[in-house]
């Protein structure tokens, strides 16, 4: 985050509209549209949202539509410059870009900034996916293609569909939360061959240990989805992780493809 940041107004945005001061409302459009007290609200407001929900997806979809393969990058925002997990992020996004992905981030600060710079210094494309949030800074000044979004849902949807793989840094609730559905996506066969990279041993091996040692030991999962995660400390080998998940795809494709000429 630059210096002269820190000395502009309060804003959000809200997908095209930016609001500074006084314009900025009490709540999020997230907010209003899951309040169990507004229910009432449908009658005259929630058609009105369908539609504004449903712009949301359309400007994701043609947008992102010609991005080059993408790997969508998680982390916190709260990591500063001088954290492992920054200096981690920075030289995976800068890694990515060399392999020729593009990196998507929330676009916000801490990780996300550190690897939309690693990106953006490597040559790459570097991508945000902005949210409202009451305590929104904008998207980082490393993003060089970004999206405001209101909805979380919408904004999730973009980054699956343009990624070839997550990876996941340390971080707290909103990292766990895209982490699991990621695992959830992939666990149910909803995406394929999508590779989900822990990268952080030192922070990650109590979850992994726990998912281990109590959910796969308690019946909970099965023993092939301890297989959903890759847990590396090394910015090369889960880069490689990557671009073998991708070669792995691209020759099941041609395998399927020469199968049904064959059947044809």
């Amino acid at each position: 985050m630059t210096e002269g940041r820190t000395s502009q107004p309060p804003e959000r945005h809200r997908g095209p509209v930016t609001l500074r001061r006084d314009s900025i409302p009490l709540s999020t459009a997230d907010q209003r549209l899951l309040d169990s007290h507004l229910r009432g609200e449908w009658k005259t407001k929630d058609a009105w949202r369908a539609l504004r929900i449903l712009s949301e997806f359309v400007e994701g979809f043609d947008t992102l539509a010609d991005l080059p393969p993408s790997v969508s990058v998680f982390g916190s925002a709260r990591s500063k410059p001088d954290s492992p997990e920054w200096k981690l992020g920075e030289d995976l996004g800068a890694a990515l870009a060399r392999a020729g992905y593009a990196v998507i981030t929330g676009g916000g600060p801490g990780v996300m900034e550190a690897a939309n710079k690693g990106a953006a210094e490597a040559g790459g494309l570097s991508v945000g996916l902005g949210i409202e949030l009451p305590f929104e800074q904008g998207l980082n000044e490393w993003v060089e293609l970004g999206i405001d979004f209101r909805y979380f849902f919408a904004r999730k949807t973009m980054f699956v569909k343009y990624a070839q793989a997550f990876v996941v840094l340390p971080g707290g609730f909103g990292t766990l939360d895209e982490l699991f559905e990621a695992v959830t996506l992939v666990q149910t066969k909803k995406v394929t061959r999508f590779p989900v990279v822990l990268m952080g041993t030192a922070y990650w091996q109590g979850l992994v240990d726990w998912i281990r040692d109590t959910m796969q030991v308690d019946g909970k999962i099965g023993p092939e989805d301890l297989n959903l995660l890759f847990l590396t400390d090394d910015v090369d080998e889960a880069v490689r992780h990557i671009v073998k998940a991708g070669e792995e795809d691209v020759e099941a494709a041609s395998a399927r493809r020469t199968a049904r000429e064959a059947s044809g």
